[in-house]
C-alpha cells in the first residue's frame, strides 16, 4: 500500500512547485500520532461484544424517524428526558449509545465527562439508510459529514480556536493529524508559509480555509451532504496570496494594474516598491537589469513567473525556483576594430564594412547539408564572406596555394538552390513553432492530474488547437522530404513533386482550422477573461524563449499564413528553373494543388480595407509591381525616412517605406514633375508622388541594426538585406523623418512581421543595437544647405549626362532606331555591317538617334507600359 500511494503522489506533481521539501519527506513513515490526547483508532476489534441499547434523549425520542430507523436495524431503544439516572449506572450487559440533538446542551457535557457514547441523529439516520449497525467511535459522533477523511493543521497560534475545529471534525467524523503525511486528506491553513503547506501543494493536497469546517457543521443535518463534495469545497480554497504583500517592479502600468487586481482577487494585497511591509517583490526580468536598492532579507525577490505560476496552480508556489537574480550578460562586443572615416583606401572600407556584415549576421538557421558543388579543399581556402575565415593561422597560409587574382573565388550557388534552401528553413521553423504549440499549449492542458484541476474543459482545448496536430503530423513529413532533397541537391530534383505527395493531406487538415480560426481566437479571448487559471497559464508560456514572448493567438495564426507562403516560395523556384527541367511542370502542378487548399477557406474573412489601402499604395506609387496586390497581403505600417547611404537610393533621398505583412515596398520622392498624366476622358490625375525602388520579401531581411545615437548619428537605423541570388550582403541604412514615429516600436513592429514570414518564434533577436561608426553610417550635415545643394548639383549632373552622352545609350537601342529609318534595301546593307555601326565615323553620317529619333520613336511604345512617360525622372 505504500509503494502504491508513492507512486500516485508522484505522477501529481506539479513543475510549478518547488518539490525539494516534498523529495525531504516523501519517504517519511505514516506513523500516526495522537492529536490533543483525542486520538482513539486503535483496539477496536478486543472489545467484547455485547447487545447495544440505544437511548433517545429529550428532542431525539419525539423524533419519528430515528425511532422507525432503530427499528429497521433491530436495535433496542429507550426514551429519557433526564439522563442521569441511565447515566450514573454501570450496565455491563449493554452497550448503551445516546442519541442527541444537541452538543452544547448539559446533558451533552454531563455525558461526556462520564465517557458515554454519544451520537447524532444524523448517524442513526445513515447507519439505517445503509442498513448497517451504528457506527462504533469512542469520541461523540454527531454525522458522519467527514467520514474517511483525515486533516492537517498549520499556521495556527490560537489553541483554543484549533481545539474547537478539532472537536467539530471530530464530531463529524473526521480524523486529526500532527504531521503531514501521505494519508492527509485535507490541509486547514491559516497561513501559506511553512513546511506543511509546501509538502501538500507538492502533493496536490486540497489547501482549505477553516470556514470550510464552520460551514460543514452548518450542514451536518443533510444526510446527502458530504464535506468532500468538489462544489463545495472549492469555496473555501487557501487563496495563492493569503497574508502576502506584493510590490511590482519593471512593469508598464497598464500589466501593472492588472496584476495589482488579480493580487487582490487572490487574496493578497499590495504596496509601493520599497515598502518594508512587502513580503514580495515581483520583477519583470526582461527589463530590470538591476534592482535599485538592496531589499530587505525577509522579502522574496521573485521573478513574475512565480507570480502567474501561483494563479495557474492556486496555490502560492515555492519562491526557491523563481528567486530573481541579476543578469550579468556582457554588452556585444564588436566585430571588427573601427575604421576612421578618413582612410583613404575605400576598398579597404568596404572590405572592412562587409566583414562586419557578415560578423553581424551569423546565420542561425538549421542547415544539415552543404552549399551544392562545394569543393574538398573549399573549407582551407580564404572566404572574404565570414571573418572566421579572414583570421587564418600560420598552417593555413601554408596549405593555401596562391591564385593569380588577389580575391580568391567561390563557386556561386544557384538561385533554384538557394530558394529552395529557403524553403527548408521556413518549413522547418515553421514545424519547431507547431511543435511549441503542442508541447507547450495542448499536452500540459490535456494532462490529466492537474494541480487545482482542469484548467480548460475538453470542448474548449477542442475548440482552440482544431487539427493543429495533423497539420504538424504532415508537415514534419514535408521537412524530413526537404532535407533528404538538399542534402543530395542536383538541379534535375524535383521540389514540386513533395508538395503534390502531400496535397491531399493538405487539403484534409486545413480547412478545419483555418476556418474556424475565429471562433479559436474567441474561445481563447473569452477563457483568458473568465478563468484566470487559463489568464496565468497563458502568460508562464509567452515568459517561455520557445515562445518568443508570442501569445498563443500570435502562433495559431501561423498555419493561416503558411499555405500563401509556401505558394510564394514554390514561385520563386519556378522562375529560377529552366524551361528544359520537368519540375517546371510539377512546380506548377503543386502551386494549383495549394490554391485547392486556399480555395477551401472562408473568403468572408478578408479584410477590405486592407485592401483598400494595398490600391491606394499602388496609386501613390509609380511603377509599382502588380503583385503587390493580393489576398492574403495586407499594410501594416507606413514610415517616412531619409537615406543615409548608396542602397537602395542615393543618400539624402526622402524615401517612404511601406510594411506589409510579408513584404517591404520602398519608394523614394519623386523628382520635380513637368506635366501631368490625362486619362482618354479628358480628366486629369494628379501624378504619384513616389517612384518606386524595390518589392522585398521580408524573409531577405537578416538582421534589423538599431543605430546607437550619437552626436553624428541621430535617429537612424539600418536593415542588413541579403537577396537569394546575392553573395554578399547589402545595407540599407535610414533616418527617421519626422516625431511621429517612435524607432523602438518601429523596429519591433518590423521584426515581428519579419519573423512571422520566415517562421520564427524569436523576433526580438533580429534586432541588434550597433555603433553607427562600425558601419560608415551618419547623418551629420544632412539638412545644412550645402549639403542639400551638393546632393542637387549630384542629381543635375546625372541627368544633362544622360542626356548628352552616346555611352549612356545601349547599342541595340541605336542599331534599332538606324534600321527603323533605313528604306528596305538599305535595311539588307545595314544587316551587313552591323558591326561597324559603332564607329565614330558611321555614326556621324547619321542623324543622332538619341537626340531625334528616340524620343519620336519609344514615346507611344512607352506610353503603353506605364504612366510615367510624360515626367521627368
Amino acid at each position: 500500500m505504500a509503494d502504491s500511494s508513492i507512486v500516485t503522489l508522484g505522477t501529481a506533481r506539479s513543475l510549478l512547485v518547488d518539490s525539494s521539501v516534498y523529495d525531504s519527506r516523501i519517504a517519511e513513515t505514516t506513523k500516526d500520532h495522537v492529536f490533543l490526547g483525542m486520538a482513539c483508532e486503535d483496539g477496536e476489534d478486543m472489545l467484547p461484544k455485547v447487545e447495544t441499547r440505544v437511548v433517545l434523549v429529550g428532542e431525539a425520542g419525539r423524533n419519528g424517524a430515528l425511532v422507525k430507523a432503530l427499528q429497521d436495524i433491530n436495535t433496542p431503544c429507550i426514551m429519557t428526558d433526564t439522563v442521569q439516572e441511565i447515566g450514573d449506572g454501570e450496565n455491563t450487559e449493554f452497550e448503551t449509545v445516546f442519541v442527541l440533538t444537541d452538543f452544547d446542551s448539559p446533558d451533552y457535557t454531563y455525558l461526556y465527562k462520564r465517557d458515554n457514547r454519544i451520537v447524532g441523529p444524523p448517524v442513526v439516520l445513515h447507519c439505517a439508510a445503509k442498513e448497517e449497525p451504528l457506527l462504533f467511535s469512542c469520541r461523540p459522533l454527531y454525522s458522519t459529514t467527514m467520514l474517511n477523511m483525515s486533516l492537517c493543521f498549520t499556521g495556527f497560534r490560537n489553541k483554543e480556536e484549533i481545539k474547537n475545529l478539532v472537536n467539530l471534525v471530530h464530531h463529524m467524523g473526521g480524523t486529526i493529524r500532527k504531521d503531514f503525511s501521505t494519508k492527509v486528506t485535507h490541509l486547514i491553513a491559516y497561513s501559506t508559509h511553512g513546511e506543511k503547506y509546501r509538502l501538500a501543494v507538492c502533493m496536490g493536497t486540497p489547501i482549505l480555509t477553516p470556514s470550510w469546517i464552520h460551514k460543514a457543521w452548518e450542514r451536518r443535518d443533510d444526510l446527502s451532504f458530504h464535506a468532500g463534495e468538489e462544489e463545495f469545497r472549492t469555496e473555501f480554497k487557501v487563496p495563492p496570496f493569503q497574508d502576502c504583500i506584493l510590490s511590482f517592479l519593471g512593469f508598464s502600468d497598464e500589466e501593472k494594474a492588472n496584476m495589482e487586481e488579480r493580487t487582490l482577487k487572490h487574496g493578497g494585497s499590495y504596496l509601493e516598491v520599497g515598502d518594508e511591509r512587502c513580503t514580495h517583490m515581483v520583477v519583470e526580468e526582461n527589463s530590470v537589469k538591476e534592482l535599485p536598492f538592496c531589499p530587505s532579507k525577509k522579502v522574496f525577490v521573485v521573478k513574475q513567473e512565480w507570480f502567474w505560476g501561483s494563479i495557474q496552480m492556486d496555490a502560492r508556489a515555492g519562491e526557491s525556483m523563481y528567486l530573481y537574480e541579476k543578469n550579468d550578460s556582457p554588452e556585444m562586443k564588436k566585430a571588427v576594430s573601427l575604421l576612421s572615416l578618413t582612410t583613404p583606401n575605400s576598398n579597404r572600407k568596404r572590405r572592412r564594412l562587409r566583414d562586419t556584415l557578415a560578423q553581424l549576421t551569423k546565420e542561425t538557421e538549421i542547415s544539415p547539408f552543404p552549399p551544392p558543388r562545394k569543393r574538398a579543399s573549399a573549407e582551407h581556402s580564404l572566404s572574404m564572406n565570414s571573418l572566421l575565415d579572414i583570421s587564418n593561422t600560420p598552417e593555413t597560409c601554408k596549405s593555401s596555394k596562391p591564385s593569380k587574382s588577389s580575391t580568391p573565388v567561390l563557386p556561386k550557388q544557384s538561385a533554384r538552390w538557394q530558394v529552395s534552401k529557403e524553403l527548408y528553413q521556413t518549413e522547418s521553423n515553421y514545424v519547431d513553432i507547431l511543435s511549441t504549440i503542442l508541447q507547450l499549449f495542448k499536452l500540459p492542458l490535456e494532462k490529466e492530474g492537474q494541480v487545482g484541476g482542469p484548467i480548460l474543459a475538453q470542448e474548449e482545448i477542442k475548440t482552440i488547437f482544431g487539427s493543429i496536430p495533423d497539420i504538424y503530423e504532415v508537415h514534419t513529413r514535408i521537412k524530413s522530404d526537404l532535407e533528404d532533397l538538399l542534402t543530395d541537391w542536383s538541379e534535375d530534383r524535383s521540389v514540386g513533386d513533395i508538395i503534390l505527395k502531400y496535397s491531399k493531406e493538405l487539403v484534409k487538415a486545413y480547412p478545419p482550422f483555418v476556418n474556424f480560426f475565429e471562433m479559436s481566437k474567441e474561445t481563447i479571448v473569452r477563457c483568458e477573461k473568465q478563468k484566470p487559471r487559463f489568464h496565468a497559464f497563458l502568460k508562464i508560456n509567452q515568459s517561455k524563449p520557445e515562445c518568443g514572448r508570442q501569445t498563443l493567438v500570435e502562433l495559431l495564426i501561423r498555419p493561416v499564413q503558411r499555405l500563401p507562403s509556401v505558394a510564394l516560395l514554390l514561385n520563386d523556384i519556378k522562375k529560377h528553373t529552366s524551361d528544359d527541367n520537368p519540375d517546371k511542370i510539377t512546380l506548377e502542378k503543386a502551386i494549383e494543388s495549394l490554391k485547392e487548399v486556399m480555395t477551401h477557406i472562408n473568403e468572408d474573412k478578408r479584410k477590405t480595407e486592407g485592401q483598400k489601402q494595398i490600391f491606394d499604395v499602388v496609386y501613390e506609387v509609380d511603377g509599382c509591381p502588380a503583385n503587390l496586390l493580393s489576398s492574403h497581403r495586407s499594410l501594416v505600417y507606413r514610415v517616412e525616412t531619409i537615406a543615409l547611404g548608396d542602397q537602395p537610393c542615393d543618400r539624402g533621398e526622402n524615401v517612404t517605406l511601406f510594411l506589409f505583412n510579408d513584404c517591404l515596398e520602398i519608394a523614394r520622392k519623386r523628382h520635380k514633375v513637368i506635366n501631368t498624366f490625362k486619362s482618354p476622358l479628358g480628366q486629369t490625375r494628379p501624378p504619384p508622388p513616389l517612384k518606386h525602388i524595390t518589392l522585398m520579401p521580408l524573409s531577405q531581411i537578416r538582421r534589423v541594426l538599431d543605430l546607437q545615437d550619437t552626436e553624428e548619428c541621430v535617429n537612424a537605423f539600418a536593415l542588413v538585406v541579403r537577396p537569394p541570388t546575392e553573395q554578399e550582403n547589402l545595407l540599407f541604412s535610414f533616418q527617421l523623418a519626422g516625431e511621429e514615429t517612435v524607432k523602438s516600436t518601429w523596429l519591433k513592429m518590423l521584426c515581428r512581421h519579419v519573423a512571422n514570414t520566415i517562421c520564427r518564434a524569436d523576433a526580438e533577436d533580429l534586432i541588434q543595437c550597433t555603433d553607427p561608426d562600425s558601419l560608415q553610417v551618419s547623418t551629420k550635415d544632412m539638412d545644412s544647405t550645402l549639403s542639400k545643394a551638393s546632393r542637387a548639383i549630384k542629381k543635375t549632373s546625372k541627368k544633362v549626362t544622360r542626356a548628352f552622352s552616346f555611352t549612356k545609350t545601349p547599342k541595340r537601342v541605336i542599331q534599332r532606331a538606324f534600321l527603323a529609318n533605313s528604306t528596305p534595301d538599305e535595311k539588307g546593307q545595314r544587316l551587313n555591317c552591323e558591326n561597324r555601326m559603332s564607329s565614330s565615323s558611321t555614326l556621324a553620317a547619321r542623324h543622332s538617334p538619341s537626340m531625334v529619333h528616340l524620343p519620336s520613336m519609344f514615346e507611344r511604345r512607352y506610353h503603353t507600359f506605364s504612366r510615367s512617360t510624360t515626367h521627368l525622372i
